[in-house]
């Protein structure tokens, strides 16, 4: 595998026709391994003429939010250097010039900024159920299991098993054993066919890492932010609520909220941040397990109008469906509000109709009355009487206590009528993996108490 990228490289260099296989904008550990994997076997089992490259669908200087991909091509012994990104190749210019075929691994829909490269298409491989209106008009694999890299492993398995060496077996099977969540039929994300391929890579290269010593390495990884600038902190794991001109990004980050407010030029960082991405408010939701393996989760609401601020402030301490069960934390910082949650049950999925709600109070009590001077001041007492109106209720189209989807069990027939994977297996991002454990946590602990009544 390392040759064949330093081989890729040098292709770049070359006026000549390019295969570029693409991963998705995300560039998870699914995607980086999907694509190195499948560029490597059909460059080993196409025509010499035709070059295949990996690309990483992402600019060089985001690797370093991918914690757990830049751990594992350390583990596995293949430099980063070697990688290409996509802020390294120019598509567009090479489909002008009639010089690009794209095949595309672990997404199909690509899109605005690449709508011209559709016509490159060549071939999709996903994991993804197909949006009908999207999908390129070209040949397309799509099975429902929990990672594709296993689609990968059995494209190589069937069509040239030889090629196959131990350090793209490894990547294989980590990245198959970190998507499944260690192949754990609690969690339910594996299907019968994960399964089988990561029993046939331990099969024919018996010396890989144990399943749990891999899954906990790739995990941590995944969590781990303390080489990350505040910034990147905040874009590793980030959604935005836009409304009415205002911007609110809602960042997840896997430490505690204490070491977090601790951190050098904070105030700074932050006031940075919202201004280079107009953002208005910035909400921080902090997500650790303590000494006791429970979870715990902390707010922060940082955001420079007084006004604004006190109404978010006001409809989270208030909200009783769900109930966030907030307890002010001490903070230094201007501007910035800090809590201990006492519900951790309540996920960022959560808290975002929460957040739209708390717009709509906004938006409602800056209402100016028609001869009054346009300059408003909002008090605790006009936010109350906007809380009391809205009396809980939530954004249409949000529920109220949005739950998480069911994640469906493994099938015992993928061909059987009304199999529950028909809709497709939920990405599991960071976040929804911690709720998940935290529930299987929970879960545990109060099975253990009954037990010891």
């Amino acid at each position: 595998m390392e040759d064949y990228l330093q081989g890729c490289r040098a292709a770049l260099q070359e006026s000549r026709p390019l295969h570029v296989v693409l991963g998705n904008e995300a560039c998870d550990l699914d995607s980086m391994v999907s694509a190195l994997a499948l560029a490597f076997y059909l460059a080993k089992t196409t025509e010499a003429e035709e070059v295949f490259v990996p690309v990483l669908n992402i600019k060089r200087s985001e690797l370093p939010l991918r914690g757990d991909n830049i751990f594992f091509l350390q583990k596995v012994n293949i430099p980063e250097t070697i990688l290409i990104f996509r802020d390294e190749i120019d598509l567009h210019a090479l489909h002008q010039a009639g010089q690009l075929t794209l095949i595309l691994v672990d997404h199909h829909v690509l899109p605005k900024s690449d709508a011209a490269l559709e016509e490159a298409v060549a071939e999709v491989l996903d994991h993804r159920p197909i949006e009908q209106k999207h999908c390129p008009p070209c040949h397309v694999s799509v099975e429902l299991v929990g990672s594709c890299a296993t689609l990968v492993t059995e494209r190589i398995l069937q069509g040239a098993p030889e090629i196959l060496d131990r350090q793209t077996a490894a990547l294989l099977h980590g990245t198959i054993i970190l998507d499944c969540v260690n192949m754990d039929l609690k969690i339910g994300k594996a299907t019968l066919k994960d399964s089988k391929y990561v029993e046939k890579l331990e099969a024919l290269f018996p010396d890989l890492p144990k399943r749990n010593d891999i899954f906990d390495s790739l995990q941590k990884a995944k969590f781990d932010v303390s080489g990350l600038t505040t910034e990147q902190m905040l874009r590793k794991d980030q959604k935005t609520i836009y409304r009415q001109g205002i911007k609110v990004a809602i960042s997840a980050i896997y430490m505690d909220l204490e070491a977090f407010l601790q951190r050098s030029d904070l105030l700074a960082d932050l006031h940075a941040f919202c201004q280079a991405h107009s953002y208005d408010v910035l909400v921080t939701m902090t997500i650790f397990f303590n000494t006791q393996n429970e979870p715990v989760r902390q707010l922060a609401i940082f955001c420079p109008h007084v006004a604004l601020r006190m109404t978010i402030c006001g409809v989270l301490e208030s909200s009783h469906s769900p109930s966030l069960k907030l307890t002010p934390a001490p903070s230094t910082h201007p501007n910035l509000q800090a809590y201990l949650q006492g519900n951790t049950q309540v996920s960022r999925k959560k808290l975002l109709p929460l957040l739209q709600e708390a717009l709509s109070v906004y938006f409602d009590s800056m209402k100016i009355p028609s001869g009054q001077p346009e300059t408003v001041v909002v008090s605790r007492e006009q936010v109350d009487k906007e809380l009391d109106r809205a009396s809980n209720s939530l954004i249409p189209g949000l529920s109220q206590d949005e739950e998480d989807p069911p994640l469906p069990p493994t099938p015992m027939n993928s061909l059987v009528d009304e199999c529950p994977l028909d809709q497709g297996l939920p990405k599991l991002s960071a976040e929804a993996v911690f709720e998940k454990c935290s529930q299987i946590s929970l879960s545990q602990s109060a099975t253990a108490s009954l037990s010891k009544k």
